[in-house]
């Protein structure tokens, strides 16, 4: 009988570059639908991810960034996340939070495109917004 792991991998790749890969003891995703706690031995799980906070701990530390949405696999103590962008949390500014609000606010909403687009930016400012109050 082995013994279960005492930590998982979290890997995150971003379209320009591996962000992180590192271990942790407890992992906790911004699904769409809510947040999902990631342990050693959880079952294999696919999930949409929303912009928010991905926060690891490990040793009683967190460690806190902001992604943009995508797609996290849980399997085998190894967990991937997928995101358009990935920053450490404490670059996030409430500044950066207003001025996304501000830019989703501007954006035009005549057609079925432009509306998703303009949810879609309204969606990372308040994933901005929720990450810098964090911060404070």
């Amino acid at each position: 009988m082995s013994t279960p792991a005492k930590s998982l991998k979290v890997q995150v790749v971003t379209p320009e570059r591996a962000v992180l890969d590192e271990a942790a003891e407890f992992v906790v995703l911004p699904l769409f639908d809510g947040e999902l706690g990631v342990l050693p031995g959880h079952a294999p799980f696919v999930g949409q991810l929303a912009p928010g906070e991905l926060k690891l701990k490990t040793g009683g530390v967190a460690t806190r960034y902001y992604i943009e949405g995508g797609f996290a696999q849980v399997r085998a103590n190894v967990v991937n996340v997928l995101t358009a962008a990935a920053i450490k949390a404490e670059d996030v500014t409430p500044a950066k939070a207003t001025d996304a609000r501000t830019a989703a606010d501007a954006l035009p909403a005549t057609d079925a495109v432009t509306r998703e687009t303009k949810r879609k930016a309204t969606e990372r400012a308040q994933g901005l917004a929720k990450v810098a109050a964090k911060n404070g």
